[in-house]
């Protein structure tokens, strides 16, 4: 695969937005800001987010909404490669933001449910409809983890709903091309989910004892991050240690397309035909573009 290095010298970069335009828009947590990346590799910051900006996606309204984990790690310096650690005492938990782009106006939309905080909202995509499905991934504390759940809300703040809880550790999350399947990347455990959707915004109960369907554990010890689906529904996973992207069918059959970095985060496609691919390589601060062998599933609300 040709991989291009589009820029460097990013803080930790995770959710990208392909734009029209041509730049990408994207998180840098470490950086705690969105910041937009021109065709030619120039950087200028959208705005800054405070906290931990996660994921990014544009909303029906033409507004890009971010999971924010309201900074949930500390930041280590391992052999030149910046590590997310361990979650600081100072952490009080996440929310999800909303940055007007015509307006410049960031806003909190939600951070608790049901009366309970937020901890670590992480990663969030679109339905049809216009709700937001997101995941929130927990945190560590000294005696242990936080654990994360699933989340679906409209962006009004009218309605924030937990559609399951005690997972491990959520990330990625993503629809199938029929919208009938919300796939979530599990990091700790690399593991691919498969939630059935009953209707827009309600999960269905999983089967037995399960929260969900297993599509594949991943061998040996391997990380899941973020991701995107391709149009032929095969998803794809940034993979940390076994640096890259792991393509899931949902059969349970993988592929594995190496990138060079240990962690990398996060993967969106765009352009005319929906094969080019730009993947964030989050220790080494790097933004890659390359051409993927199929065509990814456009998302159902761009700018």
């Amino acid at each position: 695969m040709d991989i291009q290095l589009v820029t460097e010298g990013l803080e930790f970069p995770e959710g990208p937005i392909a734009m029209a335009d041509g730049s990408i828009i994207l998180t840098e947590i470490k950086g705690q800001r969105l910041s937009r990346i021109t065709p030619d590799g120039k950087r200028e910051t959208v705005v800054e987010t405070g906290g931990g900006p996660n994921g990014a996606a544009i909303g029906p309204d033409g507004a890009i909404y971010i999971t924010n984990n309201g900074g949930a790690f500390e930041w280590l310096d391992m052999q030149g490669l910046c590590i997310p650690g361990p979650t600081p005492a100072s952490h009080t938990g996440g929310s999800i933001q909303r940055y007007d782009l015509a307006t410049k106006k960031l806003s909190t939309v939600y951070d608790s449910c049901e009366g309970r905080r937020l901890i670590g909202p992480n990663d969030l995509v679109f339905d049809t409809h216009g709700g937001m499905w997101f995941t929130d991934h927990g945190c560590s504390t000294p005696e242990g983890r936080k654990f994360g759940g699933i989340y679906y809300a409209k962006i009004d703040g009218s309605l924030i709903s937990r559609q399951r809880d005690h997972l491990v550790s959520p990330n990625g999350i993503g629809l199938s091309p029929d919208e009938k399947t919300v796939y979530v990347a599990d990091t700790n455990l690399g593991r691919l989910w498969a939630f059935d959707a009953a209707e827009p915004g309600v999960l269905s109960p999983g089967p037995g004892f399960a929260p969900g369907n297993v599509v594949h554990n991943l061998q040996g010890y391997q990380l899941l991050d973020s991701l995107a689906v391709e149009a032929g529904g095969k998803v794809c996973v940034a993979t940390i240690i076994n640096g890259g992207i792991t393509a899931f069918d949902p059969s349970g059959s993988i592929e594995h397309f190496p990138f060079p970095d240990l962690i990398c985060t996060n993967i969106v496609f765009g352009g005319a035909d929906m094969c080019d691919a730009w993947i964030t390589a989050s220790s080494t601060g790097k933004l890659f573009k390359a051409r993927w062998p199929r065509p990814g599933l456009k998302l159902n609300f761009n700018a």
